[in-house]
């Protein structure tokens, strides 16, 4: 299993929640994990997951279906929290968060069937 590398402390999420319509506190941009503060064990797992959807779909494949499933979102809800809430990847990295165990025993690629 591979891991990213975290990044606590940093600008990056508060330079991307500018041009985002959501306020970002952690974003992977792989390898990285970016974090306005220190990560707690949640926000790590989450973005643990989101590290290990990038590998799933060979890291573009992430940012294509993630732009895509928000997209489809905004037209469907007429909100951006909900569309954002309602992604693929958000949907495994929400709902898994809080088991630190999550990520031994993730199923690759399930989270796209979803």
């Amino acid at each position: 299993m591979w891991w990213p590398i975290y990044v606590e402390d940093s600008k990056v999420p508060v330079i991307l929640s500018h041009i985002s319509p959501l306020e970002i506190n952690a974003i992977t941009l792989f390898p990285f994990v970016f974090s306005r503060g220190e990560m707690t064990t949640e926000t790590r797992v989450h973005e643990a997951i989101h590290f290990q959807q990038y590998i799933d779909t060979l890291i573009i494949g992430f940012f294509l279906l993630y732009l895509c499933d928000y997209l489809v979102g905004i037209i469907k809800h007429r909100d951006g929290q909900k569309a954002y809430r309602n992604t693929r990847a958000e949907i495994e990295a929400y709902d898994n968060d809080s088991d630190v165990a999550y990520l031994f025993h993730r199923k690759r690629w399930k989270w796209l069937l979803q």
